[in-house]
């Protein structure tokens, strides 16, 4: 079976489904994935920056933004 075969019998199985409990374990499964992706694909550099801020600003090492 090919990807867009697949697509297909899935949105079929959705539509077609009444059980919101089968729908929320779907759109976990999208949250779930979408929210590792940007995660992943970034590089170990950047993935260094992000937990260095993260810690930074933990420990109040941050610089207020004035409104101008």
């Amino acid at each position: 079976m090919n990807i867009e075969t697949t697509k297909l019998e899935l949105m079929r199985l959705l539509l077609n489904t009444q059980k919101e409990s089968v729908l929320e374990k779907i759109k976990d499964i999208f949250l779930k994935e979408s929210s590792q992706d940007w995660w992943e694909e970034m590089n170990e550099e950047v993935h260094q920056d992000i937990e260095l801020g993260l810690k930074e600003a933990e420990n109040g090492q941050v610089k207020k933004q004035l409104d101008i």
